[in-house]
């Protein structure tokens, strides 16, 4: 917020002849992005780490539910970046532009939905802390563990705990979450970035070389695991709509259409979004700019999570592993430590592009409240060696160690990947990319009740909350059973 005024405070200063040059008319940033910029910063901020559970998600369901799951998340995300885009144009009285999603729903909408808008979107945040813990140490172990199995061969034990791993991983966040004006740090979103790209890659090669092989039989099928053999009828049931929460978490992106400055890719303040930084005139409005970009992103994204899932599938079958980049593949060892290392190396900063706004809101809500207290609002320069004197803050240290130590240590007690991919997946799905781009539509359109074109759009919303609702449950009916056989501080072959 401070970021903002500082900005359009330097457009007054400046004149009118530099508000032409370097500023629009709200005082923000001139913005300059074009379509292609915005696809290319949707499809790097949107392939990540939820491609690493498609394999297992596609062996639960199969060839044809698999495949079709695939496509049908990807039409229907498709169709609410289309309304939304819709929804996210300036207002036409004040011309006013938003910067964030809640300021899109606030300004369609209002009530309680900017509340509801506010707990998806920080309750999402807060499970992606846990779960990219998670993965970071599922691929640190993966590391040692395929080094180890090269070193003395398949049939070695190599047992390794996660737990090490995760406070390693937690360590390094205490650090980066006390970095002054992270936001700034745009080379670590590009390398974040590259990263995802590089393991997704390579993750697709490996599963391409494997069904290649000769000495690949595996077991697919048309309904993917099968009941009295892989499974028992009512784990079945419960994968099958959790796999269908693995593939929704892959493509819930509503965040980053609106939020994420493509300036820097997946920047980590949440200031201003994709398509508030496409360049609008007349005769090429922002919001048809989105369109085609979002178009673009969700068709690459989708073959890519096509090749992941169902190459992956065709590679390991119906025991295709969580992760199949972590517990799938054991050579060539050497490749597989640098994909996971990609893996690691992403997640760190991906972690601080998640915490970055609970660690914002939460500081200016408090510096509100109590606008007195030393505690919450004084900073101190400090000297650090070729770093300059950056300011510290007492309560920043200890709000964020604390949101860092929580999140690891809940990641410690609830290690299980799918599960909670799958519950992240469906809890943010629905509201976030299906329920508010629809609402703020009818909304902006006024279509009138029970008409054809709001039966339709409320049918879609209802199917998708039905679905939501089931995958929610079969993930936390995943978490109480792996739960129930888990041993704490125990080591994983």
């Amino acid at each position: 917020m401070q970021e903002r005024e500082n900005v359009a405070n330097s457009a007054v200063e400046c004149g009118t002849a530099c508000l032409e040059l370097e500023f629009d008319e709200d005082g923000q940033a001139k913005r300059t992005g074009t379509w292609l910029s915005a696809s290319a910063h949707i499809i790097t901020a949107v392939i990540g780490s939820g491609v690493l559970s498609l394999t297992w998600a596609v062996a639960q369901l199969g060839w044809l539910a698999g495949t079709l799951s695939l496509f049908a998340f990807a039409v229907i995300t498709w169709f609410a970046a289309w309304l939304l885009a819709d929804s996210n144009r300036p207002d036409p009285t004040t011309g006013k532009r938003n910067h964030v999603y809640m300021d899109v729903v606030r300004s369609n909408l209002g009530g309680f939905r900017v509340t509801f808008c506010g707990i998806a979107q920080y309750t999402n945040l807060v499970g992606v802390s846990i779960g990219y813990t998670i993965t970071a140490a599922m691929s640190m172990v993966a590391v040692v563990r395929s080094n180890c199995l090269h070193k003395y061969g398949h049939d070695a034990g190599c047992h390794i705990s996660y737990y090490p791993y995760m406070i390693i991983f937690g360590a390094i966040q205490l650090i980066f979450s006390q970095i002054p004006n992270f936001h700034k740090l745009s080379f670590l979103s590009y390398l974040a970035s590259i990263m995802s790209f590089t393991y997704a890659t390579i993750g697709i090669g490996l599963a391409i070389a494997k069904v290649s092989s000769e000495g690949n039989h595996v077991e697919t099928s048309l309904g993917g695991t099968k009941v009295g053999i892989d499974v028992s009828a009512a784990d079945k049931i419960w994968k099958i709509f959790q796999s269908l929460g693995n593939i929704a978490f892959t493509y819930t992106f509503s965040n980053v259409l609106v939020e994420i400055q493509a300036s820097s890719f997946m920047n980590s303040f949440f200031s201003v979004g994709v398509s508030d930084t496409i360049q609008t005139t007349p005769a090429k409005p922002a919001h048809k700019a989105m369109k085609k970009a979002s178009t673009v992103g969700i068709f690459v994204t989708t073959l890519f999570y096509a090749l992941c899932g169902l190459v992956g599938y065709a590679a390991f079958g119906n025991n295709a592993p969580g992760n199949f980049l972590s517990d799938g593949f054991t050579e060539p060892y050497w490749l597989i430590d640098f994909a996971n290392v990609c893996i690691a190396v992403h997640l760190m900063g991906a972690y601080q592009v998640f915490a970055q706004p609970l660690y914002q809101i939460v500081e200016k809500k408090c510096a509100e409240k109590w606008p007195e207290s030393g505690f919450i609002m004084n900073t101190y320069p400090i000297h650090i060696p070729m770093c300059g004197k950056p300011e510290f803050n007492l309560f920043h240290l200890v709000w964020r160690s604390a949101y860092v130590a929580v999140m690891s240590l809940v990641a410690i007690i609830l290690p299980f990947f799918n599960d909670f991919v799958g519950l992240m997946g469906a809890l943010a799905f629905w509201p976030l990319t299906v329920f508010l781009p629809i609402e703020m539509y009818i909304a902006r359109q006024k279509l009138r009740r029970f008409s054809v074109p709001w039966i339709c759009l409320q049918t879609l919303s209802m199917l998708c909350l039905i679905v939501s609702i089931l995958a929610t449950v079969a993930s936390i009916n995943g978490l109480v059973k792996s739960l129930k056989a888990f041993k704490p501080f125990h080591s994983v072959s």
